[in-house]
């Protein structure tokens, strides 16, 4: 008993030494991330994880503008491919737009259409809409302005376009499954200022695509400091109530006393909501007869803007599977906001997982087969 007494009694120090090491070493964060993971059932972020976070509120207007519905809304039943798709990656909520109105739609696992669910990077693209709307504004210059005339320490040949582009040169390890990595202090840490204050650009800005979170973040503390506004606040009056999203919506943020939204991940909302943006992108920045972005910023940002990197413009995915142009929101669950012009459809795919890239892609396996069940489901309804 002696022995055993000794043996809990050192465990004990060791643990209260270690927990003190890493408060010290800046990795107090962990406990957080357990806490909020493991702890929880899970084994990294989850969708419905904003409970557990400190949130600003995302106003809506006091009416809201409802989705108008097909004539023949949901008259169609999804393929038993994407059915059976949707079972196996644990879907919350599928939508297909066309024409400007709900098509088809369909929510699993208990959720709905008013179900909160996180954004995870779609985040992105939303933040580049905002750095646009700024410029419209005139809060900022244009996407060739110098971070340093916000942040004078960063070097002077970083631009807003380097941030939205992913092409700044910042010294940000992305790695998703290391717990000492930025973008796991970012999530679970609480002050993110802080973090991002602290990076250095160790690359030539502007040279070459690479994604980095924490490019998004700045962008994010750029917009902040350009407006005197929250992000929350700026979504807020740009989009929010503009294009008269249902409900209230939540972004995440480090902590109550820092309150800096994560400005790459973490916008809690429902599927009809981030269907709007599809709508408003899709249409090039015009909604219901009204400009509200300049169609020239989604023109832009719809297209590469590295010919190495087809795939990515400024803060939108690219791609031209079944020969289209198709620009589109993307999440690290499987969250997509797809949208394809042409042919006046929008795809939106909310849920818990994704199946992994084959070799040598930037995009995954679901988004391919999320737009090929859709077109199928089109194409056998107009045959």
């Amino acid at each position: 008993m002696k022995r055993l007494a000794n043996f809990l009694l050192y465990f004990i120090l060791f643990l209260i030494f270690a927990s003190f090491l890493l408060y010290i070493l800046g990795y107090g964060y962990l406990f957080k991330a357990v806490r909020t993971t493991y702890l929880t059932g899970h084994n990294t972020a989850f969708i419905d994880d904003h409970t557990y976070f400190e949130n600003n509120f995302i106003s809506n207007a006091e009416s809201v503008q409802e989705w108008p519905l097909a004539k023949d809304y949901n008259e169609v039943r999804a393929t038993r491919k994407l059915d059976s798709l949707n079972q196996e990656l644990e879907t919350a909520a599928f939508l297909i737009i066309k024409n400007d109105s709900i098509w088809f739609e369909k929510y699993y696992n208990g959720y709905d259409s008013l179900s909160k669910t996180n954004s995870f990077s779609m985040a992105k693209s939303i933040v580049t809409a905002l750095m646009f709307k700024a410029i419209q504004d005139g809060y900022l210059e244009n996407i060739d302005q110098p971070v340093a005339d916000f942040f004078p320490t960063f070097d002077p040949d970083l631009s807003l376009g380097d941030l939205a582009s992913m092409a700044s040169g910042l010294k940000w390890n992305e790695d998703y499954f290391n717990p000492f990595a930025s973008t796991a202090r970012a999530y679970f840490g609480d002050d993110i200022r802080e973090q991002i204050l602290e990076l250095e650009v160790v690359e030539e800005p502007g040279q070459e695509f690479k994604y980095l979170s924490g490019n998004t973040q700045l962008l994010g503390m750029v917009i902040e400091k350009a407006t005197g506004n929250s992000l929350s606040e700026y979504l807020s009056d740009s989009f929010w109530k503009p294009l008269g999203m249902n409900d209230d919506a939540l972004w995440q943020v480090d902590s109550q006393e820092n309150d800096m939204e994560k400005a790459y991940c973490c916008i809690s909302s429902n599927a009809r909501n981030f269907a709007k943006f599809g709508k408003l992108f899709s249409n090039y920045g015009e909604w219901n007869n009204r400009q509200v972005l300049d169609s020239a910023y989604i023109a832009l940002a719809s297209r590469p803007r590295f010919e190495k990197a087809p795939y990515y413009g400024y803060g939108f995915w690219l791609s031209d599977h079944l020969g289209k142009d198709i620009f589109y929101m993307r999440g690290i669950l499987g969250q997509y906001v797809i949208m394809i012009p042409e042919d006046d459809v929008v795809i939106v795919r909310l849920g818990r997982e994704k199946l992994g890239k084959p070799k040598g892609e930037h995009h995954y396996k679901d988004f391919y087969l999320y737009i090929e069940e859709a077109y199928n489901m089109l194409e056998n309804h107009a045959s």
